[in-house]
């Protein structure tokens, strides 16, 4: 029975639920996504400023990386979760363009909703947009160039500026470079993964260095076990240095004083099997993921040979890597293809506390396939956000080893604009109209850099529509001016994935028409 005019005769869902129709859906989705992209907006480029982040654990952070920053928030609507899920995607492939992305995406979908209140359909703003992806990998293919030396610490460079690292450029481009090209020329790949990083906790960051080797923070289970040890041959065992332990309780009757001096000498005799396996060896440093026998402990101290314990797996790995040892099991198995060396072992004590560990050093390895950036500093909440800032560029750079780079300071985008436009002068229908916007959105990068060097955005952009295809890329300097880019490079994948996850997530959002909350939202 009808309840009243408009009412409907079946309720199919509950009160609650609220549906939300028509043009409606896009502008609140489009608002949404504005929101995201604008609190990212003044952390881009070599200009941009820190977000101080409070978490909810009471701790705080200071930094200007998208991916941080995304990551640490606590999102709620199902368009910045979209964002939010493109974020992760780009960090996760490239570690670096996660704010580009957000940037575009929301340009995207401002330039969307502009052409939605003249009446466009969303599937025709779709088709336009995916022509326009199509001539903008065109014009990225013809912009591409070979890497070479110059090209990859120029990535290197980029991927630094605008965080706190940039304070020590010239430091740190050249250990990233040489710290991938080490293990590059080791193991075939160079990944972020194969480069550790240590905080010193004392000096500056200018005062970090590349270290062929690792460094593990452990405690020194003895003062006389030997220090600075030279052209070390290393042993990394994955498991315990005692005897092994039995599976079943067991219970055993001595009758004599003979029987209980028999069973003490059986087990001081097993004891020094496997001490003998390890100096017959010839190891002079033993590092295990298990425990170590204090017996065997002092024989082996007593002998020369350096033992550490209770490596966790990821340090074993990273250890057999950077000396060029096989992980063992057992200590009676070592065998002289096992053995692995590196220049120089030595330790440091420091002040014996439940945080403060031993400082360990496995250095000068002849052919390492980890390496470690020793990193100074002694801020905790400035040393992190370096760390992060290396990361990036770690993970930026060793994608320009396998692959071409594209010019950066926003020249590719504005090309890719250039080429856009071009391409819509060949269509006839109303996806001109969605390729127009296409390029004013990817203008959206170069505008970005000329607002927070404190440039007044339109005339910069002006200047570059001016500028043709057929000269050489033209950007935004520093200082919000126009200049032919030189220096400045980012890897293909970082600008390419990021455009593409950019425009499908926009048209992923295009193409709802209609939300339904069941919480009533």
């Amino acid at each position: 029975m009808d309840e009243g005019p408009g009412k409907p005769k079946v309720e199919i869902t509950s009160q609650s639920t609220k549906v939300t129709s028509g043009t409606d859906v896009q502008e609140k989705l489009i608002v949404a996504a504005r929101v995201f992209s604008d609190l990212l907006k003044p952390t881009y480029g070599p200009r941009g400023l820190d977000k101080m982040l409070y978490k909810t654990d009471g701790t705080t952070a200071v930094t200007n990386d998208g991916a941080k920053i995304v990551a640490e928030l606590l999102v709620r609507h199902p368009a910045a979760k979209m964002m939010v899920s493109m974020a992760e995607s780009q960090e996760e492939d490239c570690g670096d363009g996660v704010t580009t992305a957000m940037l575009l995406c929301g340009s995207l979908l401002i330039e969307a909703n502009n052409l939605f209140r003249k009446g466009l359909h969303p599937l025709t703003l779709v088709e336009g947009y995916e022509i326009s992806l199509q001539a903008a990998v065109s014009q990225i293919d013809s912009d591409a160039s070979v890497t070479d030396d110059a090209k990859l610490l120029a990535v290197a460079e980029t991927s630094l500026r605008g965080k706190v690292a940039e304070s020590a450029l010239d430091v740190f481009s050249p250990l990233i470079v040489e710290a991938l090209s080490t293990v590059y020329e080791n193991r075939g790949e160079a990944l972020a993964q194969h480069v550790s990083m240590f905080k010193t906790g004392t000096g500056g960051v200018r005062d970090s260095r590349l270290v062929k080797g690792i460094l593990i923070r452990r405690r020194v289970l003895m003062n006389d076990l030997p220090n600075d040890i030279r052209d070390a041959k290393v042993i990394c065992l994955d498991g315990d240095i005692k005897i092994r332990e039995m599976v079943r309780d067991t219970e055993l009757k001595i009758t004599s004083a003979d029987a209980l001096d028999s069973f003490i000498g059986a087990e001081r005799d097993r004891k020094e099997e496997i001490f003998r396996g390890i100096l017959e060896s010839g190891a002079t440093v033993v590092l295990c993921s298990g425990e170590i026998d204090k017996d065997i402990l002092h024989l082996l101290c007593d002998s020369g040979i350096l033992a550490v314990e209770k490596l966790d797996s990821t340090e074993l790995i990273n250890a057999s890597d950077a000396t060029g040892s096989r992980i063992i099991e057992n200590p009676l198995d070592i065998e002289e293809a096992d053995m692995g060396f590196c220049g120089h072992a030595s330790w440091m004590r420091k002040p014996s506390t439940d945080e403060v560990e031993d400082v360990i050093r496995i250095e000068d390895c002849q052919n390492p396939a980890v390496v470690t950036i020793e990193l100074g500093g002694a801020g905790e909440t400035g040393t992190e956000e370096v760390i992060r800032g290396l990361h990036d560029s770690l993970r930026a750079t060793s994608l320009a080893l396998g692959e071409d780079v594209l010019p950066g300071a926003g020249s590719t985008h504005s090309r890719i604009a250039h080429a856009v436009r071009a391409a819509s002068e060949n269509q006839g229908g109303r996806e001109r109209l969605a390729m127009e916007a296409f390029a004013r959105a990817m203008e959206a990068i170069p505008a970005t850099l000329v607002e927070n060097a404190g440039g007044e955005s339109l005339d910069r952009i002006l200047e570059l529509r001016a500028s043709s295809l057929s000269e050489s890329p033209v950007g935004i300097s520093q200082d919000g001016k126009i200049w032919e880019v030189d220096g400045v490079w980012h890897p293909r994948s970082v600008i390419e994935n990021s455009l593409e996850s950019a425009t499908e997530t926009a048209m992923g959002m295009l193409r709802i028409d209609q939300v339904i909350s069941a919480r009533g939202e």
